[in-house]
Formats: C-alpha cells, sequence, structure tokens
C-alpha cells in the first residue's frame, strides 16, 4: 500500500541557532534514509504542505498566542526567543505554518479517500504547544489543528491520538482537556520535560508515565495492556499519531531503550485498530527524536509499516 508523504523546503529554513538538537538535518537524514531504502520511489506519494491561514490556526490557538506568534517573527539574521528553548528566526512562521498545514491537509487526503495513511515529514513539532502558549520546540499544535479541522469540517465523533513520543503532550492535553470527542493516549518517561501529565482527571486522555530505562519488551506490554483496550472501546472514526522518535536508546534527551523493532510494532498495533474501526485511516506527524541516525531508521521503520498491508 502506498502512502501520502507531506512536507515542504521551508521546514528547512527554520533554524534556533548552533548546536540546538531540533534543527533541520532531522529532516534531511530521514529522507536520506528513505532514498536509500527505495521507499520513497517504491511506497511512497509526495505532497507540498500548504500555508495554514491564521484563521484556521484560530480554531485551535487563542487569538492572542497566533497573534503573538506572528508578531514576534524576525527580520532577517535576528532571532525572537519565545522560551530559552523555543526560537524563532525569520523563516520560523512560515515553517510552523507549513508543518501545521501538512495535518490539515493530511486530513482531506484520507477523508477524500485520496490515501488512507499519511506522515507528514515537518518541522517545527507542535504537541508541546498549549492553547495559548509556545513551548518545547513547539510553536502551533500541529496535530491538535488537524483534528479540529476532522471534526468541524467532517464531522467526525470520535477521533484518537497516539502520542508515543518520550515527552508529555501536554499541549495536546490541554487543547484536548474538556473534548470527549477524542480520546488522547501519550506514553512519556517521567520525571521529564515537560513534568506534567501526573494530575489529568479526564477519562478520555490516557497518559501513561514510563519510568526511565524502560526497555522495548516493557514498554510493548504497557502499551498493550493500557493503551489498545481504551482504543478498541473507544472505536476512532480516524486515528492521528504525534510520531515522537525520542524514546530510541541511542537519544540525547531521554533515556528508554526502544529500537526501530519496537516503532514497527508500536505501528502495527495502531494500524489494526484503525483497519478495525477507522477504514484503515492514520495521519502521522513528526515529533522528537534527536538521535539523527536512529531518528531516520526509526521513521523509516515506522512509514515501512504503515505501507504495509500486512496487519
Amino acid at each position: 500500500m502506498s502512502i501520502a508523504l507531506i512536507q515542504h523546503p521551508d521546514c528547512l529554513l527554520h533554524d534556533m541557532g548552533a548546536r540546538h538538537p531540533e534543527c533541520a538535518q532531522r529532516i534531511r537524514a530521514i529522507n536520506e534514509k528513505l532514498h536509500s531504502t527505495s521507499l520513497l520511489s517504491s511506497q511512497i506519494h509526495d505532497y507540498q504542505a500548504p500555508l495554514i491561514s491564521k484563521e484556521q490556526l484560530l480554531t485551535t490557538h487563542k487569538k492572542n498566542h497566533v497573534d503573538d506568534i506572528f508578531e514576534s517573527s524576525p527580520t532577517e539574521a535576528h532571532l525572537t526567543e519565545i522560551d530559552p528553548d523555543t526560537i524563532m528566526n525569520a523563516h520560523t512562521l512560515t515553517a510552523a505554518r507549513r508543518a501545521a498545514g501538512a495535518v490539515v491537509y493530511a486530513v482531506d487526503l484520507v477523508m477524500k479517500d485520496q490515501h488512507s495513511r499519511v506522515f507528514c515529514n515537518v518541522r517545527p513539532p507542535g504537541h508541546h504547544a498549549e492553547y495559548q502558549q509556545a513551548m518545547g520546540f513547539c510553536f502551533f499544535n500541529n496535530i491538535a489543528v488537524g483534528v479540529n479541522h476532522a471534526l468541524k469540517t467532517w464531522s467526525l465523533k470520535r477521533i484518537a491520538i497516539i502520542d508515543f513520543d518520550v515527552h508529555h503532550g501536554n499541549g495536546t492535553e490541554d487543547i484536548f482537556k474538556d473534548e470527549p470527542r477524542v480520546l488522547l493516549c501519550s506514553t512519556f518517561q517521567h520525571p521529564l520535560y515537560p513534568y506534567k501529565g501526573m494530575e489529568t482527571q479526564h477519562d478520555h486522555i490516557i497518559n501513561i508515565p514510563i519510568a526511565s530505562g524502560t526497555s522495548g519488551t516493557e514498554y510493548r506490554s504497557l502499551f498493550k495492556q493500557k493503551l489498545i483496550p481504551k482504543l478498541e472501546a473507544f472505536a476512532p472514526q480516524l486515528i492521528f499519531i504525534s510520531a515522537g522518535f525520542d524514546g530510541h536508546k541511542e537519544d540525547p534527551l531521554a533515556n528508554l531503550h526502544l529500537v526501530e523493532k519496537d516503532y514497527s510494532w508500536i505501528t502495527e498495533q495502531i494500524k489494526y485498530i484503525a483497519n478495525k474501526h477507522a477504514k484503515g485511516r492514520i495521519i502521522s506527524s513528526l515529533e522528537g527524536g534527536y538521535a539523527l541516525s536512529a531518528l531516520a531508521s526509526s521513521v523509516a521503520a515506522h512509514i515501512d509499516a504503515l505501507s504495509s498491508d500486512e496487519t
């Protein structure tokens, strides 16, 4: 099965300074790996991410937040610090609009039955961006903007988000904490940035904190015991993935011990649920992952599993 790959050269121009782990080389490494494994030529259809409008962002973020990001966009050769980790250059606003636009475009592709599975190879990431705050390398919440588009434009009633980034998806939780049509399942190392997710009291928010040093075998057991039954009971009509690969054992920003085969396994579990309840529809968007070789090979494993017809 072929899948859609949505990206844009503008996402390479966003730069938060020398030695920042969230860098353009992440996207380049992924594409180099996809080319070397022939996935790009055999299983992937390429699409360009559109530039999302300000009005579309306002479906998900407070107006003051959106206005602040637009107004903070610096001129050439300058940087604007939103917080010590989250920095804008002259191209950041455009890249962030492309990243959110990619997920909205993905929704339309799957709902029009042009593709059932999509991977958005975009940056900056989004899952830390809250309703009215940019943080954690994130400016707009790409997945949340796409989910709201699916709810409003396509009138879906049950959407699942699976966030397997090593950091808690606090922004996505903040945006959907009062929206029971959205089931959010987030696995994350604890304690670790953003040091949230432990106080959740909502039935449709499933947070699974994981201890430092957790192995792939232990992770799989938690995923199968705690997330799969919730997803089965919810029976989502569409599944989104906040695809962070910083739980890999080589990643410098965390300390889980996942490997490429674990990401393939996770993808297969999600694909089973999607095939059973959601007509196979899955939209995955890149979040974290900062060890370049491990990131690239993990994304390739993820895409290969998404494109496979086996369940």
